[in-house]
C-alpha cells in the first residue's frame, strides 16, 4: 500500500528525476528508516552459487545504484544479493537527456543511459564505507569500459576496474551487453569474446594470489542473439572457466511496444516485453552448459511465476530491476515466499 502511494508521485515526475528521488531516499544513512518504511519480513531461502552463500537466490540487477550509493539501503528490502554499476575506468555523463521513458501498458523501461557513473573510484569509496557501516551482504560489482575507449582496448579497461574493485566484490560481473555504449555488444562474438575472457581469467588468477582469495566472475549477455550463437558464447564461457553467466541484458527489439508512446525510443528495453527473450536464452543456455556452470536469470520478473520460470528453465539465482520499480519491495517477498 505504502508503495503503491510513492509510485504514483514517482511516476508523475520524469524517470529519471524519480530515479534520483529513489537513490536519495535509500542512500546509506537511510537504510535503517527505509527498511522500517518499505522493508517486509523475507525469508531464509539460502542457496550456493559459485561458492556463494545467498540468503535468498532474489537479487537487484545492476543499473539502479550505478554508483554503490544505496547498497545498505536496498539490502533492507531483502535483498538476496545486490549487484551495483556499471561502473567505468573514468566519470562519465553517460548520453544526453531524456535518456529514460516509461511505457507503463506494457510495465515496460527503455533508457540509453549510456554508462553514466561517478567512476570506478567512487564507487570503491561507497562500497568501504558500506562495509565499515555494517553491511555484510553479497555485493555484485559490474564492470565496463569507457564510451571512448577504443573496442581493441576494452580489456585494459576492465581489468583496471577489476583490479580497483576485487577485494570489495562478491563477485564480478563483466558487462558486454549494453546496448547503450557503441561498440560494446561486439565483443560477445569470436576472437574479440575469447581474448577478453582470456585475459580477465589470467587477472583474477594474479589478483587471487594478492588478495587471498577467489572472487568469481560473471559475463552479462545480450537477449538478441541467434541460437547458435549463443551456444557459441556458452562454449566460449566454458573454455574460459568463467564462474557463472547473467542472462540478460535489455534488448533492442520492439516487438509489441511499436505503437505504444516513446515505444520508438533508441536504448535498450527492459520489462515484460523482453520477459520470454531472457527465457528461451536461459534455455539454450542451460541446455549447452549443461550443469557446468550457473546461470543467473533477468529480464522481465514482475512475479513469483516469472521469477519461478526463470528458475525451471536452468537459472540458479534470479534478479529484478523494471518488475522492481512497478512492483515495489514487496515483490521481492512474494517470490521468496513462493519459492
Amino acid at each position: 500500500m505504502l508503495y503503491s502511494i510513492a509510485r504514483k508521485f514517482l511516476f508523475k515526475l520524469d524517470a529519471e528525476q524519480a530515479h534520483d528521488v529513489v537513490i536519495n531516499m535509500f542512500k546509506s544513512p537511510a537504510a535503517t528508516a527505509v527498511k522500517g518504511l518499505y522493508g517486509a519480513k523475507v525469508a531464509d531461502k539460502p542457496v550456493n552459487v559459485m561458492g556463494i552463500d545467498f540468503p535468498n537466490p532474489v537479487g537487484l540487477a545492476a543499473g539502479l545504484d550505478k554508483n554503490g550509493e544505496c547498497i545498505r539501503g536496498f539490502s533492507a528490502l531483502g535483498f538476496g544479493f545486490v549487484e551495483v554499476g556499471t561502473v567505468t575506468p573514468r566519470p562519465q555523463p553517460g548520453n544526453d537527456k531524456p535518456r529514460i521513458f516509461r511505457l507503463p501498458e506494457a510495465d515496460a523501461i527503455i533508457n540509453r543511459m549510456g554508462f553514466n557513473n561517478h567512476g570506478v573510484d567512487y564507487l570503491v569509496e561507497r562500497v568501504r564505507k558500506a562495509k565499515q557501516a555494517g553491511f555484510n551482504g553479497v555485493l555484485g560489482i559490474n564492470i565496463g569500459k569507457n564510451k571512448d575507449t577504443a573496442e581493441e582496448n576494452a580489456k585494459d579497461d576492465y581489468i583496471h576496474c577489476m583490479r580497483k574493485v576485487y577485494e570489495y566484490a562478491d563477485y564480478i560481473t563483466v558487462n558486454i551487453s549494453s546496448p547503450n555504449t557503441p561498440g560494446l555488444r561486439a565483443l560477445q562474438y569470436g576472437d574479440a569474446l575469447n581474448e577478453l575472457l582470456a585475459a580477465l581469467k589470467a587477472e583474477q588468477a594474479e589478483l587471487s594470489k594478492k588478495h587471498g582469495k577467489y572472487i568469481p566472475l560473471a559475463v552479462k549477455i545480450a537477449p538478441d542473439l541467434t541460437a547458435e550463437e549463443v551456444q557459441g558464447i556458452a562454449d566460449c564461457l566454458m573454455t574460459n572457466e568463467i564462474d557463472a553467466v547473467i542472462a540478460t541484458n535489455t534488448t533492442l527489439s520492439r516487438e509489441g511496444v511499436e505503437n505504444l508512446e516513446h515505444g520508438g525510443e533508441m536504448g535498450g528495453l527492459s520489462g515484460i516485453p523482453v520477459q520470454e527473450k531472457s527465457l528461451e536464452v536461459i534455455k539454450l543456455l542451460s541446455e549447452r552448459l549443461d550443469g557446468k556452470m550457473p546461470i543467473i536469470g533477468v529480464g522481465g520478473i514482475n512475479s513469483a511465476t516469472a521469477a519461478k520460470a526463470k528458475l525451471a528453465a536452468g537459472a540458479s539465482l534470479v534478479q529484478v530491476y523494471t518488475g522492481f520499480i512497478y512492483e515495489g519491495p514487496e515483490l521481492i517477498k512474494r517470490i521468496v515466499d513462493e519459492l
